[in-house]
């Protein structure tokens, strides 16, 4: 399966299950793996044969700019529905949702939460 990867995206919004980051906010970086057939695409140079990445960033972005969530797989599920939804050429995506400043005490890179979707 041919796929296109649009890889860290960053977004400055408002979910968590704390109070405290409802209000005061955090950056939450998104990667996405669009899984289709990328042949007629690479046959006849036509953007109407492959999705458009600026597209798929406008999703993400209003998505994550959107009502707030408590969890990083909340997020990750409603964009891989969107994006499913939207993009009729999707057979499959995988969504990664990462969370860089997690409320945990102690010393971590990050927490991320990744969807892998198929078309039904």
């Amino acid at each position: 399966m041919d796929c296109i990867r649009i890889r860290g995206m960053e977004f400055y919004a408002y979910h968590g299950a704390l109070p405290e980051e409802t209000v005061i906010g955090q950056r939450f970086v998104v990667d996405v793996t669009l899984c289709l057939s990328l042949r007629r695409a690479g046959e006849t140079d036509n953007l109407e044969e492959t999705i458009n990445y600026a597209s798929v960033y406008d999703v993400v972005k209003d998505v994550i700019q959107g009502e707030p969530v408590k969890l990083i797989e909340t997020l990750a599920e409603r964009i891989a529905t969107v994006l499913l939804r939207d993009f009729g050429l999707l057979t499959r995506v995988d969504v990664t949702v990462v969370k860089p400043n997690a409320p945990i005490a102690g010393v971590f890179s990050d927490v991320s939460v990744t969807v892998e979707r198929e078309r039904e």
